[in-house]
């Protein structure tokens, strides 16, 4: 198993993306594994998106990563089950933050 922890948005000179989601974990699992292949499905993701309490739709913020797992993976490897819920706020004003737990292959 993979845990990756709680991911928020970089862009490629790391500065931090305010109000959009970035990729983040794809590179984590490249530099810590070798290569996305040695994953051999998602199990889990959990995603916090920054919003106001007004703010009902955090299935389909999160619904971005889980669309993006399965074409890396495919669907019947790259969904697993998700989490997704509002918060006030993140750490350092981003959007999103979202962690995923992997099985290895």
């Amino acid at each position: 198993m993979v845990y990756v922890s709680g991911h928020l948005p970089l862009m490629a000179g790391r500065s931090l993306v305010k109000g959009k989601v970035g990729l983040t974990i794809l590179p984590t699992l490249v530099a810590n594994l070798g290569s996305l292949d040695r994953i051999g499905r998602v199990v889990k993701l959990m995603g916090l998106v920054n919003c106001p309490t007004d703010f009902v739709q955090h299935p389909h913020v999160i619904n971005g990563c889980s669309e993006l797992f399965a074409e890396v993976w495919g669907a019947d490897h790259g969904v697993g089950v998700r989490s997704a819920f509002g918060a006030g706020s993140l750490p350092l004003g981003v959007a999103v933050e979202i962690e995923a737990v992997f099985e290895l292959a």
